[in-house]
């Protein structure tokens, strides 16, 4: 009777140890899952984030070289105005009305800058001649805050006397594109860029 009851005992004693254990074993696997998994997004985050990174890294990268292209090519474009401004800067007198006797009336002097930056002052001299071209007087006005790709007029005073009228640049000034010309100050010989307010340092700009 006793032998018929240990056989019993020992296979639910093995099947309770054998539960147990697979019990645990089914716990540390889903430990191991579940760590495998945590370091997998961890993974997945970090890769994420240096891909962040590179991205930033390769817009600031980029955006300092567009900033150096865009800076020697400022330079370069205010030098060329300055050298060449003759072809980009230009003054004259509008339609105006003479009399049957002499005299001008409704005159205007227009200042045209096709340069990609403003002016701030253009001073030129109004000459106004009789037939035989002597002349009966001279003005000097000034014309000021002519934006980059503009035109500005300004009115000139009547004549009682004269037929037509010359008009002349005498001086221009433009900060932003650092261009200082007077007509009363020649270009020294040998220099390229003889117009420049500020000397660049370092380079001949």
């Amino acid at each position: 009777m006793k032998r018929n009851l240990i056989y019993p005992v020992i296979i639910l004693l093995l099947t309770v140890i054998f539960s147990l254990g697979y019990c645990q074993q089914q716990r540390y696997t889903r430990k191991i899952l579940s760590e495998n998994q945590r370091l997998w997004n961890e993974n997945r985050d970090l890769r994420k984030s240096l891909q962040q990174s590179g991205a930033v890294d390769q817009q600031i990268a980029s955006h300092q070289a567009v900033q150096q292209r865009t800076a020697g090519q400022f330079i370069e474009r205010r030098a060329y105005y300055r050298r060449n401004w003759q072809q980009f800067i230009a003054v004259s007198a509008d339609d105006y009305k003479t009399g049957f006797l002499g005299g001008i009336k409704n005159l205007h002097i227009q200042v045209k800058n096709q340069t990609e930056y403003p002016i701030d002052n253009v001073v030129v001299t109004v000459t106004y001649l009789r037939n035989n071209n002597e002349v009966f007087k001279t003005e000097q006005y000034t014309i000021s805050n002519i934006a980059e790709k503009s035109q500005r007029s300004i009115a000139a005073s009547n004549s009682r006397k004269g037929s037509k009228v010359s008009v002349k640049i005498q001086s221009i000034t433009s900060q932003a594109m650092n261009f200082c010309y007077s007509v009363s100050k020649p270009a020294p010989a040998g220099n390229p860029d003889p117009y420049e307010c500020v000397p660049s340092t370092g380079s001949a700009n």
